[in-house]
This record gives C-alpha cells, sequence and structure tokens, in this order.
C-alpha cells in the first residue's frame, strides 16, 4: 500500500484527486497507476483502471488471474467491474469511500454471488494516511475556493 501511496502523491501533484494503485503478481509489483482524469481527459482514468490497463499489456493478457490490486481508496462500480472482467483475485484499498465505494461504503458489488466471478477484498490497510491524503486535498481545494471567492467579493467592493 505504501507503494500506491506514492502514486497517490503523484496524482496530487499533477493536480488530481489523489488516489493511487499497484497491480502485484506473484509477490512483485507489476504495475501503477496514478488517477489522470482531468489530465488525460478520460473519465475511465482512475487509478485503478490505469494500473489494470498497465499489468495487462505486461502480462500480455486481459485477464489478470493471480493478481492482487492495491488502492489507496475503496474502489467506485467502473473499476470494481473491469475487477470482475480482469479476474483480479484480491483488492485491497485503504480508504473508505462514503460517496462511490462499492465494496461496502455504498453498495457491496463484491459480494454479489449472482456475479461470475468474485474478488476477495480487504478494506482499512493503512486506512489513517490514505484517508488524510485525501482530507488534505479536498481541505486545501476548499481553502483555495473560499479565497479565490473571498478575492473576487473584495475587488468588486473596492471598484464600487
Amino acid at each position: 500500500m505504501g507503494l500506491a501511496l506514492v502514486q497517490a502523491e503523484a496524482a496530487q501533484a499533477a493536480g488530481e484527486v489523489p488516489v493511487g494503485a499497484v497491480v502485484v503478481y506473484q509477490g512483485e509489483v507489476i504495475a501503477s497507476g496514478a488517477n489522470a482524469p482531468i489530465t488525460m481527459h478520460d473519465p475511465s482514468g482512475h487509478a485503478e483502471m490505469i494500473a489494470l490497463r498497465a499489468a495487462a499489456n505486461i502480462l500480455g493478457n486481459y485477464r489478470l488471474t493471480g493478481c492482487s490490486l492495491y488502492v489507496t481508496l475503496e474502489p467506485c462500480a467502473m473499476c470494481a467491474g473491469a475487477m470482475f472482467h480482469a479476474r483480479i483475485q484480491e483488492v485491497i484499498y485503504g480508504a473508505p469511500d462514503p460517496k462511490t465505494g462499492v465494496a461496502g461504503s455504498v453498495l457491496d458489488l463484491f459480494a454479489n454471488k449472482q456475479l461470475n466471478h468474485h474478488v476477495a477484498v480487504r478494506g482499512g490497510v493503512l486506512k489513517e494516511s490514505c484517508a488524510r491524503l485525501l482530507q488534505d486535498f479536498f481541505h486545501a481545494r476548499r481553502q483555495a475556493d473560499h479565497q479565490r471567492k473571498h478575492g473576487l467579493n473584495q475587488d468588486h467592493q473596492i471598484k464600487s
């Protein structure tokens, strides 16, 4: 999860929501991804999706049987779907996502026995570090928004 946090920090440095992911196969990290939907102009540019694509290219197969995915934030429905299709063995995540998380926070797609593939799930790994990175990012964003609004109000008052 520490390497996923490094990817999350890279996403943050690029102005993206700080989420990072790594794919592990046979005990080795084979791929990583940093959140980049804004940079890539791609709604599927989530860290998990980028890491899964890279792993599939490295293994030469879209089936990632035997792979584990470590991600700093509980997966959304899109990313969970990709994990099912890729046949990921296990997803390990850090912080829960109370707005879009589908490993138990909003829904639990991973518990649906009707799905043809099942992915083991473990949450809360380095939870505090993962959550703090996201909290700090959104706090800074809210402060910047407030300062912009406040600055605009001062300019408007001065010009009046």
